[in-house]
């Protein structure tokens, strides 16, 4: 499926996350929504990328945002994530790739010659109403939290 872009409504899903219970982004309805696609628990990049956005949760949360990390890893891999780094950020399993297909991040990638499917990091600002408002492709991780706290910022705001 192809990435979806500003202005798509955001496909609803629910998914179990890390700690137990599960998470739907119709239950976050009414307020702005970051959803950040990372490839695997646990490594770099990923780790990186979620230490940055644990490091701003309380700012997103004070701007009224909500912020949630998916993958396709299992939620069992997602607790011992959040128990290894102090991660305060909520993250959805989506061992079947539903949630990556319908919003175009499950893609094919290709490594030292070699082709293989996996997540494209990508970023999603979705309004209050649902609709996707901006889409940060083939993220960059250094720096990348803050962008879309000051693009969340300015949303709730607006």
């Amino acid at each position: 499926m192809a990435l979806l872009r500003s202005g798509d409504a955001a496909p609803d899903f629910e998914l179990p996350r890390d700690g137990g219970g599960s998470l739907s982004l119709s239950a976050l309805r009414g307020k702005p929504v970051v959803l950040f696609f990372y490839p695997k628990d646990d490594t770099k990049g990923c780790t990186q990328e979620a230490i940055a956005f644990s490091g701003l949760a309380e700012e997103f949360a004070a701007a009224g945002v909500a912020l949630l990390g998916i993958s396709p890893d299992s939620v069992k891999s997602h607790d011992r994530f959040v128990s290894k780094h102090d991660l305060t950020v909520p993250l959805a399993a989506d061992e079947e790739k539903a949630v990556l297909n319908a919003y175009g991040v499950w893609v094919e990638k290709s490594m030292y010659g070699r082709k293989y499917m996996g997540v494209e990091r990508t970023t999603f600002l979705i309004d209050a109403h649902g609709a996707i408002r901006y889409v940060w492709e083939k993220v960059k991780v250094a720096g990348h939290a803050e962008e879309v706290l000051a693009a969340a910022k300015a949303l709730a705001d607006a």
